[in-house]
C-alpha cells in the first residue's frame, strides 16, 4: 500500500503507531527467526527483549542521526502525542520514544517505502 502525504497526515499518529508496531514486529520475528534455531518460547523471550518500550527508545536514539528531516519530524509527531495509558514495565520518557519509533515506522510502511524501514532496522540489528 501507498498513500499519499495528504492522506498521510490525515491519520492520527497514535494510528499510524498503531501500524508500525505491527511492522516492527514482525521485522523482529522474521529476524529471530531467519537468525536462530531456538524454539518458539525462547524466540518469544528474544523477542519481547527488542519490541519493549525500553529497547525502542535506546533504538531511536541510535536511528536518529539517520533520519531525514521529514522522518525525524514523524517521529517528533509520534514522541510527542498525548498517550492514554504506559506500560507498567517501561517509564514514560521510554514509552513516548517507543511511539515515535512506532509512527515512525507506521508512516514510512504507509508511504510504500519499505527499503527505508529495512535500512533503519538494519541500524538496530547492527547494534545488537
Amino acid at each position: 500500500m501507498m498513500m499519499d502525504d495528504r492522506t498521510l497526515r490525515s491519520i492520527p499518529t497514535l494510528n499510524l503507531a498503531f501500524i508500525g508496531d505491527g511492522v516492527y514486529d514482525l521485522l523482529v520475528r522474521e529476524y529471530l527467526v531467519t537468525g536462530s534455531a531456538a524454539r518458539v518460547g525462547e524466540l518469544n523471550k528474544l523477542k519481547v527483549d527488542m519490541v519493549n518500550c525500553k529497547s525502542q527508545a535506546a533504538y531511536m536514539k541510535l536511528m536518529m542521526e539517520h533520519l531525514t528531516e521529514e522522518e525525524a519530524e514523524v517521529y517528533k509527531r509520534g514522541r510527542n502525542t498525548k498517550v492514554h495509558s504506559a506500560s507498567k514495565h517501561s517509564t514514560l520518557s521510554d514509552y513516548h520514544e517507543a511511539t515515535g519509533l512506532e509512527a515512525l515506522f507506521g508512516w514510512l510502511y504507509l508511504k510504500g517505502k519499505h527499503e527505508r524501514i529495512n535500512e533503519l532496522f538494519t541500524l538496530i540489528i547492527n547494534h545488537i
